[in-house]
């Protein structure tokens, strides 16, 4: 991993919000290819929009949200498939603390990371990839404000978001604070407009502080699921079948379906 923010010795810990907050975000692509050709040309889509240098960008981006500074950055593509990226990062704001470099660089612990998982069945002509970026602060930001910087950044047809808040911090009384901030649901960081073009099921163990939505597209663009869209005749029987199984993968991963 390479340092940004060059190492100056033992970080002095005192004076900020010890919560640990951490967001899983799975987002999942799907698309028909009908042979071979289609194949390759959906790894080689993947591969140009989700290499490892734009993966770290995504990752870039997101501490831009959050306010947080960039200390380290790793990434790496693999053959023949797939991508991984790892930031490293400090959070000013969730210091509790301004100026003091002790305090401001005490969030070397914190890290976005991602990886990207396609998966292309041999006897199967239903593509889908999967990326996973999970965010962990410790800080009074909330990785959540990235939500909506998210689904800009990478398009799903499929989404299951967790988000847990672990440990504690003290209140002015010494008393132990496990939450900092109202939560019902994880819909509520996101856009309405995107919301719009979902169905979402919640789950919310709030005295665990535990959150999860699971979101699955009904809004679809059906002409973007198949790899030479400009010639498909959508209203035909075989496209409505390739559909259909785009729609039933979708399904099986909200519902753990084994097939």
């Amino acid at each position: 991993m390479k340092r940004v923010v060059p190492f100056e010795g033992p970080i002095k810990l005192e004076g900020f919000n010890n919560l640990t907050k951490a967001l899983s975000f799975n987002l999942y692509d799907f698309c028909v290819a009908r042979n071979e050709a289609e194949r390759e040309s959906y790894v080689k889509y993947i591969y140009d929009k989700f290499s490892a240098k734009k993966v770290t960008g995504i990752l870039t981006g997101i501490c831009d949200i959050i306010e947080a500074n960039v200390l380290a950055v790793s990434d790496q593509d693999y053959d023949p498939w797939g991508a991984s990226s790892l930031v490293l990062m400090s959070d000013i704001k969730g210091s509790g603390v301004s100026g003091m470099t002790e305090v401001k660089m005490h969030l070397d612990k914190s890290h976005i990371c991602a990886h990207t998982y396609p998966d292309f069945r041999a006897d199967g002509q239903v593509c889908s990839f999967r990326i996973d970026i999970d965010i962990a602060t410790c800080g009074e930001i909330s990785p959540l404000n990235a939500l909506n910087y998210m689904f800009e950044a990478c398009e799903a047809d499929v989404v299951i978001a967790d988000y847990v808040v672990r440990g504690y911090t003290r209140d002015t009384a010494g008393r132990r604070v496990f939450m900092d901030h109202d939560l019902r649901s994880i819909q509520e960081y996101i856009d309405p407009k995107i919301l719009e073009q979902y169905h979402c099921v919640d789950l919310s163990l709030q005295s665990e502080n535990i959150w999860q939505t699971k979101m699955i597209r009904t809004k679809m663009d059906e002409r973007t699921y198949f790899i030479e869209n400009a010639t498909v005749d959508l209203d035909s029987p075989e496209t409505r079948k390739y559909l259909d199984m785009v729609k039933n993968e979708m399904r099986g991963l909200v519902y753990q379906w084994p097939e």
